[in-house]
């Protein structure tokens, strides 16, 4: 019954993996998915918060934390790497005008969803994000990548380690930059660096648990930003 519901789980997130992502051939990084979304939103909001990530996010956004705070926008799309939040960036959230933006991406990169990349490559893409939400006066929370011990639709990958490794340069970065860093990691994983089975249906994407248990930690990490931000000239 176990290896049944977990084959129906993963079956699921498939089938909402390739609805969520399909984009046309020519719009690699789906820049047509929020378009409306965006134009349909207030110019301005002092205290609006833009989710940019992946399917983990996308995820996150349909569940009260971010779907009833009237300030939170999520921009996930799921199945995405940093290369493509990268050129979505200005659409999704530059041109928001959030005060405070939440980076997470690292997993899709290193499942290789849009080809092999280095952890030196998806490091670069990430902190490209960062630094311009830095040059455009929006203040960053940059999080973990999530634990996974395998990926379903990618097996053998190994991603343990590499998370952990490419979490440790994330977490060096933010606080040599004084960037709220979102440890969602610390949480989430068990001591061998697999998603806690408590916290995910999948090994990979947090369940309501998961997210609750992520909840604590992002409204810290939003809070330190929004008072560390410095209002635009």
């Amino acid at each position: 019954m176990l290896v049944a519901r977990t084959k129906l789980a993963a079956l699921i997130l498939f089938a909402f993996a390739s609805t969520s992502v399909a984009a046309s051939p020519d719009d690699w990084a789906n820049l047509a998915r929020y378009r409306d979304a965006n134009g349909a939103l207030a110019p301005t909001d002092s205290r609006r918060v833009v989710f940019m990530g992946d399917s983990i996010t996308e995820g996150w956004g349909k569940g009260a934390f971010i779907h009833a705070n009237p300030h939170f926008v999520d921009r996930g799309i799921s199945g995405q790497t940093a290369p493509q939040m990268l050129v979505r960036f200005r659409s999704d959230v530059l041109q928001l005008k959030p005060a405070v933006v939440h980076i997470m991406a690292g997993t899709n990169d290193i499942a290789g969803n849009t080809g092999p990349e280095t952890e030196n490559e998806a490091f670069g893409y990430i902190v490209s994000m960062v630094q311009l939400a830095t040059a455009n006066h929006i203040k960053v929370v940059l999080a973990s990548v999530p634990p996974a011990a395998d990926f379903w639709w990618k097996h053998g990958v190994d991603p343990a380690p590499k998370i952990r490794s490419l979490n440790i340069r994330l977490k060096n970065y933010a606080r040599r930059h004084d960037i709220p860093y979102a440890d969602y990691w610390h949480v989430l994983a068990t001591s061998g660096g697999a998603m806690n089975a408590r916290y995910a249906d999948d090994g990979v994407h947090p369940n309501a648990r998961g997210y609750e248990a992520m909840r604590p930690i992002a409204q810290a990490a939003i809070a330190r930003a929004m008072s560390d931000r410095i209002p635009r000239s």
